[in-house]
């Protein structure tokens, strides 16, 4: 038992050393850092100047690769928010293996003591004790005593019983939830690594691009926003968007439009850059409501609303799958943050393909 005993601690505490580890500054937790930016080449003289399907094209592939790098952004996500929890968790189980077995070795304590006062007092059937005793109205009186001392014992042996098998269950679940973390670990690191391949393979797309070029495809990406918009508003959606914010929802909005002008930053959460959920989530907490850190989880677990309903601080999901988020501020306008190399904006809410609308105060 006294082996047993030792292992048992021992795998605890060495769960909470390495917990301690996984969620260490830097580790676990620490927010992700931009890829350094592949230095633009000078273009070579006599280059012949992309034309305009060229750019288009350019645009296409940029705007599929930061989607990507948005998909892969909110599964990174997820998989932080996952093993914040879960390390949360399994340094609890932890504490309750420990806990457990010093409860443990006070029961076995206590039941050795009983065992060797059972010996001491043992031998002769009860009978013969009372008829060879001096007194046998203080043996009477004793073997009442030693009943009770046997009832108190068999509830001991019962409590060990239960001790020993919620030990057993600590142990089982401690081993299931680290097997999660290592598994939400792998999934961080290989999300990790799609977005920097993604936004660096963007980054050297549009660095083999010429001044001029740069100009024309930025001018390329504000006409594909304002068309989207402009249909949008066409349809008169507009004039039914009337709602008024609620106290909390005016709470998010100011947070958010305060943040105008700071940078996107994949993973990060403020208060110097934000990622498009990062921004959502914390202009939320900062009206005092707390809600999912993903747009992906913004969509599935918050109040779905009608487009025509919505009203300065819900939430305007974006794309198939829902892998962007901004927050509507009113007169069809959102504030979010859009990608790399782009800081928070105003937009217009229909600007990208809507997927919907989310309420998080109801």
């Amino acid at each position: 038992m006294g082996c047993g005993k030792r292992s048992l601690t021992t795998a605890a505490v060495a769960l909470v050393c390495a917990v301690t580890v996984l969620s260490a500054p830097g580790m676990a937790y620490a927010s992700p850092s931009a890829p350094t930016p592949t230095p633009a080449p000078t273009p070579p003289s006599g280059t012949t100047p992309k034309s305009a399907a060229d750019l288009e094209e350019v645009r296409e592939k940029l705007e599929k690769l930061y989607h990507e790098a948005a998909v892969a952004t909110d599964a990174y996500n997820a998989a932080e928010e996952k093993t914040e929890k879960q390390s949360t968790q399994l340094v609890g189980l932890a504490r309750e293996i420990v806990k457990g077995q010093a409860k443990l070795d006070r029961l076995q304590d206590r039941a050795g003591a009983a065992a060797r006062a059972q010996y001491r007092g043992g031998g002769l059937p009860p009978d013969a004790r009372l008829w060879l005793s001096d007194n046998p109205q203080q043996y009477l009186d004793g073997a009442g005593r030693v009943r009770q001392g046997e009832h108190a014992t068999k509830g001991m042996l019962a409590e060990m019983t239960r001790t020993q098998k919620d030990l057993a269950q600590y142990t089982k679940d401690a081993s299931a939830q680290w097997r999660r973390l290592e598994a939400n670990r792998k999934a961080k690191a290989a999300a990790k690594k799609k977005i920097k391949q993604r936004i660096a393979t963007a980054e050297k797309l549009e660095s083999q691009l010429a001044a001029e070029e740069k100009e024309r495809l930025a001018k390329l990406e504000e006409d594909a926003a304002h068309a989207a918009q402009t249909a949008w508003l066409s349809s008169g959606v507009l004039a039914d968007i009337n709602g008024k914010a609620s106290p909390q929802g005016r709470k998010a909005v100011q947070y958010a439009t305060a943040q105008i002008g700071k940078m996107y930053e994949w993973g990060a959460e403020g208060p110097k850059t934000y990622d498009c959920s990062g921004l959502t989530s914390q202009a939320w907490a900062a009206a005092g409501l707390g809600i999912p850190r993903t747009s992906q989880e913004q969509w599935r677990q918050l109040t779905h609303v009608d487009v025509r309903s919505m009203r300065p601080g819900d939430l305007v999901i974006y794309f198939g799958d829902a892998s962007h988020v901004g927050m509507y501020i009113g007169d069809g306008a959102i504030v979010h943050a859009p990608r790399p190399g782009r800081s928070v904006t105003i937009a217009g809410a229909g600007s990208m393909p809507i997927l919907g609308v989310v309420r998080p105060d109801k």
